[in-house]
């Protein structure tokens, strides 16, 4: 981009973003206040919908403080997981309006959920505009406030596709990502360095390929993918294709071996042209370097944001020194289909919450198992402690729980901050995929069942040295061998791809590998339970999740493994 092009957009978004920026500032100094005037905007949104109508939204709104307001909603409003939100969200697939709130979705985002059946979210013109509009405008106007030339190239933003299907009223359901790219303004799309058709290519190969090939022929100077495992990829495929990308921008070409849907193809052609100057560079820079980075072939990259919290380290080591010195490597923020809890806006974890726009509630880390926790407001959370979030949205969440570990950060303003620490209640996750032990053990079962092969004991762990999943079995009949207790590891595999759309993500685009097979000796988890025993645990108040990311654990089940 030109200066004038980086001065023009840099102004533009400084306007509109800062405006939202003071509005956030504002919101954030007095978060109980802040809280109450939001928790009351929701519930006067969807008072007239059947669950407002269901939960007294209307009986709640005559409190006459912000304390009585909180605990009335607390005593009416039941917590919340999807399974309980589903028949609502039903009815609105089938075409039914005012359900959750006023009118229909505009679309739904859908993601894994811990049964076979995928959570739909229902996305709202009211979300939509003030989360993916106003507050996307903050984020971009952010990103000029840390590094001022970071619009003075190209964007390589990964997202989904926009449109992945119907529900069947004919609402859309896709990539919430995807629809902000497509609506962005027009100055701002400009950037983007690929068509948005990409992200429709099926083929995960094919689809890196394109991303890379268009992306590596251009001044990249700002990433915006969310899951670091796709960085680690995209160089994969570099590692891999890279002698293909220089004659393809060479000729103007794509390569022809890319599985690619012919009117995709046919689209992204019409973006390319010959560039033997770049491919001379791109040959000049494999000739002196051999093993090509991103600090070689996008040497102005200002900004790359990613998730850094959570289990994602093992990926960050993994292209750890291969950017540009000096960019800025910014944590993505506590972000999931469910809800943009808020933005990162320096080179911290923290993630500064929307208080205008979600109320959201806390129970402690110590208070998980109890039947009755307290909740917290956000003026009253502690710094360093740990807590379960619960958010309700203009988007009919309403007290839902996002199993999410938080550790609080220092204040933004009045308002604390958070960084994601783990899942919490039975779902691990090693890129995303957010697996349930429910949706493991339901997997096994139905592997049984088609293999006729049978366990007396089973139990997973989530590996991040190897990207994967290690599947430990004690089976019935202790002559299984490991070739065919392989097998019956693929069809575990390919019952968890049926049973959770994130994982088969995860696994299609090379993100998870294929889980490594343990056999265990006979008595394993007696074996187990007897060390923990003998270590302090209660035998009265002995439990093992079945599903699990811990490395204590993790090590004694090693020891009970068949050596052949």
């Amino acid at each position: 981009m030109s200066l004038k092009g980086m001065l023009v957009a840099n102004s533009l978004l400084g306007m509109a973003g800062g405006i939202q920026y003071l509005k956030l500032k504002s919101a954030s100094k007095n978060p109980r206040k802040t809280s109450e005037k939001t928790l009351r905007a929701i519930l006067e949104y969807a008072k007239d919908s059947e669950y407002g109508k269901e939960h007294n939204f209307a009986e709640i709104l005559k409190a006459g403080s912000a304390e009585e307001l909180f605990e009335l909603y607390r005593k009416n409003v039941h917590c919340n997981d999807y399974e309980d939100l589903r028949p609502y969200v039903e009815k609105h697939k089938h075409g039914n309006p005012d359900i959750l709130f006023p009118g229909k979705p505009l679309l739904y985002a859908t993601t894994s959920g811990t049964t076979s059946e995928p959570k739909w979210i229902p996305i709202t013109q009211e979300y939509l505009s003030n989360i993916y509009g106003k507050m996307t405008k903050v984020w971009l106007f952010n990103f000029i406030k840390n590094r001022h030339r970071v619009f003075s190239g190209k964007i390589l933003s990964i997202v989904g596709k926009v449109k992945e299907g119907e529900a069947p009223d004919g609402t859309m359901f896709g990539s919430v990502s995807g629809v902000t790219q497509r609506d962005c303004p027009g100055f701002v799309k400009a950037l983007y360095s690929n068509p948005q058709c990409v992200y429709g290519i099926a083929d995960y190969n094919a689809r890196y390929y394109v991303l890379m090939r268009m992306g590596i022929e251009q001044d990249i100077t700002l990433i915006v993918t969310a899951n670091p495992s796709t960085i680690v990829e995209l160089q994969n495929n570099v590692n891999r294709f890279y002698d293909a990308y220089v004659e393809d921008i060479e000729k103007g070409t794509l390569n022809k071996d890319l599985k690619i849907d012919p009117e995709i193809r046919a689209e992204i052609e019409t973006y390319l042209k010959p560039n033997p100057k770049r491919a001379a560079e791109l040959r000049a820079l494999r000739e002196k370097y051999g093993d090509v980075l991103p600090k070689h072939y996008w040497p102005n990259l200002q900004i790359l944001t990613t998730w850094k919290c959570g289990n994602t380290k093992v990926y960050l080591d993994k292209f750890k020194d291969s950017f540009p010195e000096g960019m800025l490597h910014q944590e993505f923020g506590y972000f999931s289909s469910e809800c943009r809890f808020g933005l990162v806006l320096d080179d911290t974890l923290n993630t500064v919450l929307f208080p205008h726009f979600h109320y959201y509630e806390f129970i402690k880390e110590e208070d998980l198992e109890n039947p009755n926790p307290t909740f917290y407001q956000l003026d009253e959370l502690e710094e360093g402690k740990r807590y379960c979030p619960y958010v309700t949205t203009f988007a009919g969440l309403y007290r839902y729980n996002m199993n999410d570990l938080l550790e609080i950060g220092p204040k933004f303003k009045g308002t604390p901050t958070v960084h994601m620490i783990q899942k919490v209640n039975g779902i691990v996750t090693i890129t995303g995929e957010k697996l349930h032990e429910r949706q493991f053990i339901e997997a096994v079962r139905k592997a049984e069942e088609k293999t006729g092969v049978k366990t007396r004991f089973f139990i997973g762990f989530a590996d991040l040295e190897i990207l994967g999943y290690r599947f430990y079995y004690e089976f019935q009949d202790q002559s299984t061998t490991q070739a065919q207790a392989e097998e019956f590891t693929k069809v575990v595999d390919q019952e968890l791809m049926d049973i959770n759309v994130e994982y088969k993500t995860k696994r299609d685009s090379l993100r998870l590998k294929l889980p490594l097979t343990h056999r265990m000796v006979t008595e394993s988890f007696e074996k187990f339970k007897e060390e923990c025993i003998a270590e302090g645990a209660r035998d009265g108040q002995f439990k093992l999740q079945i599903l699990l990311q811990d490395d204590n654990r993790h090590a004694k089940f090693k020891k009970l493994v068949i050596n052949d």
